[in-house]
């Protein structure tokens, strides 16, 4: 496995590949590798005949009050975790070969995708992300690029860029990878205390209430959103930041639950900040009142 720190070797690299007519797969990520990154790193090399993944912590991501500084960067255990999976190269920059002195331009997606969910609460978040992923594609060159359906957010920022920038991606998205017991797979697991982490797993029954409330013909969003709130009952740690019901393509909030329906969430567990989703396909009532799919 090659690792590259400038940006012009890695272009470099990635042209001479293109070239010989190899298809190009591109795993994004900030580094602290965990099996929801390893099960898009497999896809790439599956479908791709060359995967290149970053590992790059993004400033411009991280508001003034977040984790940027004790965000977990273990190099060496995710070079070992690469190398072993038989990735191509790895490309890891340092801050100031992706944003060098002078650096002013800024990618900005507007509209539902960045309205609501984590977008008010985190302002910037996805500009950063927006910016840096803008960055990677013109640097890594990819033909396909991998993300965890985990930042549902954050891909539906980055296909709407692709989109209406004419970078010639395809965008990937894979399923959350979770614990056994239901907790979605992130790197800021690691921040949390044993009591904390004992309390995470109500994150996914809360979404799996949900899920049952609207099975049962339940169509309005309130009426949802309690029946996940009793998941979260008496556990103290656990801090609700939001609960969403939005239309899974558009990102548009929903009045009345109808087609596919991103049900997402952001809650605290002590300095901790997590989200999780699951996605409803809602039946459509047809004439007489019965549902159809």
């Amino acid at each position: 496995m090659r690792i590259l720190k400038l940006p012009l070797e890695m272009r470099c690299l990635s042209e001479r590949w293109r070239n010989q007519g190899l298809e190009v797969g591109f795993v994004p990520t900030m580094g602290a590798l965990h099996e929801g990154h390893l099960s898009l790193v497999r896809e790439s090399l599956r479908r791709c005949e060359r995967t290149v993944v970053s590992v790059f912590v993004n400033p411009i991501q991280f508001g003034p009050a977040e984790d940027f500084g004790r965000y977990p960067r273990p190099l060496k255990n995710d070079i070992r975790l690469l190398r072993r999976l038989g990735v191509d190269a790895l490309y890891h920059p340092s801050g100031r070969a992706v944003f060098p002195g002078g650096f002013a331009t800024l990618v900005d997606v507007t509209g539902p995708v960045t309205s609501g969910m984590c977008a008010p609460r985190r302002p910037g978040h996805f500009r950063g992300v927006a910016t840096i992923v803008a960055k990677l594609f013109n640097t890594v060159k990819p033909h396909a690029a991998f993300f965890g359906e985990k930042d549902a957010q954050q891909v539906a920022v980055i296909r709407r860029m692709v989109k209406d920038l004419d970078f010639g991606v395809e965008v990937v998205a894979l399923p959350i990878v979770r614990e056994p017991d239901g907790l979605a797979m992130s790197s800021r697991n690691k921040y949390l205390s044993p009591l904390e982490r004992a309390v995470a797993p109500a994150i996914h029954r809360a979404l799996r209430a949900g899920e049952r409330a609207i099975a049962s013909g339940e169509r309005k969003p309130g009426a949802v959103l309690r029946s996940m709130l009793r998941a979260f009952a008496t556990r103290p740690p656990l801090r609700v930041e939001y609960v969403e019901f939005v239309d899974a393509e558009t990102f548009e909030r929903l009045k009345i639950l109808k087609g596919n329906v991103l049900v997402a969430l952001a809650v605290r567990l002590g300095r901790t900040r997590l989200i999780d989703n699951l996605m409803v396909r809602v039946p459509v009532r047809g004439g007489g009142g019965k549902e159809k799919e």
